[in-house]
């Protein structure tokens, strides 16, 4: 069901397209991105950034864990990325006694460093076009379940030769919606250790106000390291293994930066749905961002309340409460952006001018004709089921979490009670740890009273049925009957239920039977979403192919898939409103207006600030003597893009990539170059930090400091 929110409808920006704008894959870099990079003043050679037979550029840039980026930075393995991405590990290795979140980690030799269990590391060994093997033998008279088929099953072949190690991880990737197809392949590191993490009131500074702004005074880096085995391939923890040496680590410059000086980076933007119809924003703005952010301002609120009075609470729900909250204010911000920029209409205007390119020509005719009508039909026809759908979502997958719990177990396909309790310990033994039974029954009275009052009743799972007979209608009795009965209230209890009576035990759980009725109500809207698939995935194609046709001499920048992109452009502030201009650099005398002690976003302790006061910035300071914090260019990233190296015209580090701007949170959609900005912590103030506030100056000394 979730791909109806991420389908693409594929449309061309009404404004001509900016040389700065584009995630560009660095194999394909094309002679006029490699001129303008000339023109902004990069000078480290083009054929050395992307390259499969010699140590390049490329070799640096990482996929951290799941969904961020980081880069390699010395020659013993060691990375830098963002706090926020760093955040699951550091959270993972914290408790009451150490808390890692609030003071911060700090190895002082390689054998303090910490293993982060389930932590990887990925680096890209090649990237190559296998569109002519994946759609052998498809034609325009194949129908879109007969592509899929074929697509699948050669992908399927190909990949095959990589399925035996685990060390390697490889996929194919469609890009321009479906018209291309990338292979793409990683090395996998499992040994990575955690090795310097700031304080949040450093790491995290100004929380979820600050999220999305300008000015920012965020220090937001980690620092980890990827372990080998002694051939430097690699390992599974083990205690003889030494760090990795990569094939290429940046040097970074405490030299610093000028307005409109060149900035690049590389990384690995998530998402973006840059060609995307008025009907397909309209229902992302409607039918997604609108619900999501009602319900998990509700739960937010909730949890908020419990983590500010327990510091055992906040430390178990410091991940999920950030994760929760960044993309519930990117939902308002990109709403609030797409209206003032209007966006919309400005999509409406080049639908009606590519209309009018269709129907001139006899050939195109045939060939798109019937594509922007069919978009139009299909997302007007599903603006109820998807708002319905996210509501769902928001509810029963990211809100109640015993409903996710006992749903987790429902779907395992495990029978024997031994397998079974194997797979929930597996499973289920993290989600555990970091779970409060006591505050996710104040969520779920709350959630289910929201979701009832806000979809048709054809939509209500069966539970509702009992919570009205058994109840009469009371969510906060309901709430409190699951979780006095349900053995999924804890990881023990649960193990024991399995032991005594397997699924079968399971079945009479209240928290079981909640899941069944929100499996079944998840049933009812694939189906009615599901027909719709086959329809937008061949005109979004289609579409594609269309405005690349009647373009042929355009270089076209393809949607961010997580896949390795370089972006480049110019540091340099901006101007979002009237009468307003905002510098291009932050300071540390920002923090100190900024601090708290009554604000936990802002309240930073009195070490820090006693150091901060003294000045004394020694070599980190910049060309007007005082300590820069962060800074903005033009870089064309989004979410996956967190920990991205920026770097200056030698591809020298100068930075990591943390965040966009509120005014541009329309940026996955159309890029606004006069608006659209990266903030990135400056690296002169994370070297300063790791070396004058948190004393490890080990570190600084790995790293080849150009000065």
């Amino acid at each position: 069901m979730k791909k109806i929110f991420l389908l693409l409808g594929v449309l061309l920006s009404l404004a001509s397209v900016q040389a700065d704008e584009g995630m560009w894959l660095l194999k394909e870099l094309n002679r006029q991105s490699a001129a303008r990079m000339k023109e902004l003043g990069f000078t480290f050679p083009i054929d050395s950034i992307y390259s499969e037979k010699n140590a390049s550029l490329k070799d640096a840039v990482v996929i951290f864990g799941g969904g961020c980026t980081g880069v390699a930075v010395s020659q013993e393995g060691l990375i830098f990325t963002n706090h926020h991405c760093g955040y699951d590990a550091i959270q993972k290795h914290s408790s009451v006694e150490h808390d890692y979140l609030k003071d911060g980690f700090v190895s002082q030799s390689k054998p303090e460093e910490l293993y982060t269990e389930g932590l990887n590391v990925s680096f890209l060994q090649k990237t190559e076009d296998v569109t002519d093997q994946v759609t052998l033998g498809i034609t325009d008279a194949t129908s879109e379940g007969e592509r899929n088929h074929i697509i699948d099953s050669l992908s399927t072949d190909i990949l095959a030769q990589y399925k035996n190690n685990e060390f390697l991880t490889a996929r194919i990737v469609p890009f321009y919606t479906g018209n291309k197809f990338y292979l793409v392949v990683y090395e996998v590191f499992k040994d990575v250790r955690m090795v310097f993490a700031p304080p949040s009131s450093i790491g995290k500074f100004g929380g979820d106000a600050d999220n999305w702004q300008w000015p920012r005074h965020t220090g937001d880096f980690s620092v980890f390291r990827v372990y080998a085995n002694k051939d430097n391939q690699p390992s599974h923890y083990s205690a003889d293994n030494v760090p990795y040496k990569p094939k290429y680590s940046v040097p970074v410059s405490i030299k610093g930066y000028k307005d409109k000086d060149y900035a690049m980076t590389i990384g690995y933007p998530g998402s973006t749905e840059r060609y995307l119809s008025s009907w397909g924003i309209t229902q992302m703005m409607e039918s997604e961002n609108i619900p999501r952010i009602e319900v998990r301002t509700v739960k937010q609120a909730i949890w908020r309340k419990a983590m500010n009075a327990d510091d055992a609470v906040r430390i178990k729900y410091s991940v999920k409460f950030s994760r929760s909250s960044n993309y519930w204010k990117n939902a308002m911000g990109m709403n609030a952006a797409l209206k003032k920029l209007n966006v919309v209409e400005s999509k409406q205007a080049l639908e009606s001018r590519l209309a009018d390119w269709i129907a001139s020509s006899p050939a195109a005719t045939e060939k798109y004709g019937d594509v922007l009508p069919s978009l139009e039909v299909v997302y007007k026809n599903t603006m109820k089921p998807v708002e319905i759908g996210t509501y769902f979502g928001e509810t029963f997958n990211n809100g109640i979490e015993i409903a996710r719990l006992a749903n987790s177990v429902n779907i395992s396909n495990v029978s024997d009670k031994e397998e079974l309790m194997a797979y929930v310990r597996a499973k289920l033994t993290d989600t555990y740890k970091d779970y409060v039974p006591e505050l996710d029954k104040q969520v779920m009275p709350a959630l289910l009273k929201l979701y009832r009052e806000r979809v048709p009743a054809e939509y209500l799972p069966s539970v509702y049925q009992t919570i009205d007979k058994k109840f009469k209608g009371d969510y906060d009795k309901y709430a409190d009957w699951v979780f006095k009965n349900s053995k999924f209230t804890n990881l023990d209890n649960l193990i024991s239920a399995i032991s005594a009576g397997g699924l079968k035990e399971l079945d009479k759980d209240p928290a079981m039977i909640l899941a069944k009725s929100v499996a079944e109500g998840r049933l009812k809207l694939v189906e009615d979403l599901s027909p719709v698939y086959p329809i937008i995935d061949r005109n979004a194609r289609k579409y594609m192919a269309a405005l690349m046709e009647m373009q042929p001499d355009k270089a076209f920048s393809p949607d961010a898939n997580f896949t390795q992109r370089l972006s480049y452009g110019s540091v340099g502030g901006y101007s979002p409103a009237d009468a307003i201009e905002y510098d291009y650099f932050s300071t540390s005398k920002g923090i100190l207006e900024k601090e708290n002690p009554n604000d936990p976003e802002f309240a930073v302790q009195n070490y820090i600030l006693d150091n901060l006061r003294a000045e004394k910035w020694g070599e980190y300071a910049n060309e007007k003597g005082s300590m820069s914090v962060g800074f903005l260019s033009n870089n064309d990233i989004t979410g996956g893009n967190s920990g991205s190296p920026v770097f200056n015209g030698k591809a020298e580090l100068i930075g990591l990539a943390f965040d966009g701007n509120w005014e541009a949170l329309s940026g996955d959609v159309v890029f606004e170059p006069e608006l659209q900005r990266t903030i990135s912590v400056d690296i002169r103030y994370v070297l300063y930090t790791i070396d004058k506030i948190m004393n490890c100056p080990r570190l600084i000394e790995e790293l080849t400091i150009q000065r």
